[in-house]
C-alpha cells in the first residue's frame, strides 16, 4: 500500500558562495562557540553536514537519546549553523523535522567588526583560488582542533 505522507526526504545539504563572517565583538560569534562547543552538539554539526537528517535519526546514528538531540538541535538552530529545511513523517504517522547545515557557511576570524569588510574581500579573492569545499574543510579541521583543545 503506497503512503500518502512522504516518510524519506529529498533534501541535500547546499552551500552559498556567501559565508557569514563573524568577529570576536559579534554577538553571534559566542552563541555560535557555545553551541558547538559541546561533543554531542559537534558530532550533529558534523553528520548535519554531511546529510539532511531527523532528530530521530541523529539519535540513532549517534547513540544519544531523542531528548539529548533535540536539546543541541535546538541551540545550534537558535545559534543560525542549521535550520529545517524539510519535513517528513515517521511510520506512525508523526510529523518530523529534517535539520541541514545553513546554506551560507560561517567564518569566524580573531578580529573586530572594523576588519570584516577586508577580510571580505581577502576571503572572495581566496575562495575563488581554491573553491568553497577546500575552504570548508579547512574551516571544519581549525573549529575540531578547537573543540579537541579544549
Amino acid at each position: 500500500m503506497a503512503r500518502l505522507l512522504p516518510t524519506q526526504t529529498d533534501a541535500a545539504v547546499e552551500r552559498s558562495d556567501n559565508p557569514a563572517i563573524l568577529s570576536l565583538d559579534d554577538d553571534t560569534t559566542r552563541e555560535v562557540i557555545e553551541a558547538l562547543s559541546s561533543e554531542t552538539a559537534y558530532e550533529i554539526f558534523q553528520l548535519l553536514n554531511e546529510t539532511p537528517a531527523t532528530p530521530a535519526r541523529v539519535a540513532e546514528q549517534l547513540g544519544q537519546s531523542l531528548q539529548n538531540v533535540h536539546y543541541h538541535l535546538e541551540n545550534l538552530e537558535a545559534a543560525g549553523v542549521i535550520e529545517v529545511t524539510d519535513t517528513c513523517y515517521s511510520q506512525k504517522g508523526r510529523e518530523m523535522s529534517v535539520y541541514v547545515v545553513s546554506e551560507d557557511p560561517t567564518l569566524l576570524f580573531l578580529g573586530t567588526e572594523d576588519d570584516r569588510p577586508s577580510l571580505k574581500r581577502a576571503f572572495k579573492s581566496f575562495t575563488s583560488l581554491l573553491g568553497p569545499p577546500s575552504i570548508l574543510l579547512a574551516i571544519g579541521e581549525s573549529i575540531s582542533q578547537f573543540i579537541t583543545a579544549e
